[in-house]
């Protein structure tokens, strides 16, 4: 087990800038870790390669933006920084539930992974080092800045709505250490503070030639986020990740694509690819009107979720859905996600946790493996021994 109050001294030791407070982040961390054979952690590797390669499909690409948001059709020649690809492992393997643009607790669990293996049985070990996952985590970011300007960023900004209220603001503190520590200055930025001139994008201190993003409004329609937008597509700032990215990789209904092997060959992707999406995403479909009967009558069977949702919200188990709740979604976009479910993890008294593993990764290669440990329908970080829990696995032959 981890040691979580000596987990968070050794941060604060290393990061003073670390703030946590106790009443919201009592269960950020999990002292348990969840242990995955290697081959499962490798399949999901080629998961997120597989994805990667798809996203850049022309007619991969013509499909899915058929229901994106406008500003999606502005490409800044980049794919969108990290992807946090989260899966459920089945007796069958693992299975993609979904992929998201702005994956939240990179740099949280790269923390975690020293004190994992220091107190980790002896035939296990972490996928990657705390070193190298911080190291490749900021590099990812930067590598899509460059792309999408030619050129090294000189001061970033990482931006969201009330930086300070959000629960992972705590990562925000680390990313902008890591930044700093690779010469980049950094500053932690809401999108009013931010304002868009004749000499490009700046705040109150200075011009700004990068934003990490970690808004939800991945569409930038907010009225706040206008200066933002307007830079972005005046090709004045590096956003990473950017709505083209969201458009690409995370909005749900494409899971119904990705999995769609016959549908992915015709585009010409590569059958290989083609054939281990469909095998690992679990049968998705858009709620229309012409299938919503029949999608409720099956209902035990599915998972629900709105299809530009994020962090679990409105999403719902089937067989805990309400006909009063299933006719409120009706104003929304919903998708219907063949239920598969997730794994259990014994711990210390014999309580159950459920889990998923997260698997972050850029065009580069996986960058990191962590997972959630949770009860209820849906990852949350409110569960008495849950929160992010590092992943062990076998260790490699020539270990």
């Amino acid at each position: 087990m981890v040691d979580i109050l000596r987990l968070h001294e050794s941060i604060r030791g290393a990061f003073p800038e670390f703030t946590t407070d106790p009443a919201v982040h009592a269960h950020l961390f999990s002292p348990y870790a969840l242990f995955v054979d290697r081959p499962a952690l490798e399949a999901m590797g080629r998961v997120a390669a597989a994805v990667f390669d798809v996203a850049g499909n022309p007619g991969y690409g013509q499909r899915v933006l058929q229901w994106a948001p406008d500003i999606a059709t502005h490409d800044p020649a980049s794919a969108g920084g990290v992807l946090g690809l989260d899966f459920h492992l089945t007796v069958d393997g693992p299975r993609l539930i979904e992929v998201n643009t702005n994956p939240g607790g990179l740099l949280l669990n790269a923390v975690l992974l020293d004190g994992v293996r220091s107190c980790a049985p002896a035939a296990w070990t972490t996928w990657t080092t705390a070193t190298e996952a911080h190291s490749a985590a900021v590099a990812a970011w930067l590598d899509d800045a460059r792309q999408q300007s030619g050129r090294a960023p000189s001061r970033v900004a990482i931006v969201d709505s009330a930086p300070r209220e959000q629960f992972l603001y705590p990562e925000f503190e680390l990313y902008a250490d890591a930044f700093r520590e690779h010469g980049v200055d950094c500053v932690i930025r809401a999108p009013e503070d931010l304002r868009f001139g004749p000499e490009g994008l700046a705040d109150a201190d200075g011009p700004i030639d990068m934003v990490y993003n970690r808004l939800t409004d991945f569409a930038l329609e907010e009225a706040s986020h206008a200066d933002l937008r307007q830079a972005y597509l005046a090709g004045d700032v590096a956003l990473t990740p950017h709505p083209r990215a969201h458009a690409l990789f995370a909005d749900k209904r494409n899971l119904a694509v990705l999995g769609d092997a016959a549908l992915l060959g015709g585009f010409g992707v590569d059958a290989g690819s083609a054939a281990l999406l469909a095998q690992v995403i679990p049968p998705t479909v858009e709620v229309v009107p012409g299938n919503r009967d029949a999608l409720w009558a099956a209902r035990n069977g599915y998972f629900f979720k709105p299809a530009a949702g994020f962090g679990s919200r409105g999403s719902y188990r089937g067989d805990k859905l309400t006909r009063r709740t299933w006719e409120s979604m009706v104003s929304a976009t919903y998708i219907a996600q063949a239920f598969a479910a997730p794994s259990l993890r014994i711990v210390h008294g014999g309580q159950s946790l459920k889990a998923d593993v997260r698997c972050f990764a850029s065009e580069a290669g996986v960058l990191l493996f962590a997972a959630r440990l949770y009860q209820g329908q849906t990852t949350n970080m409110r569960t008495p021994g849950g929160g992010f829990a590092a992943v062990l696995t076998s260790s490699r032959i020539e270990e």
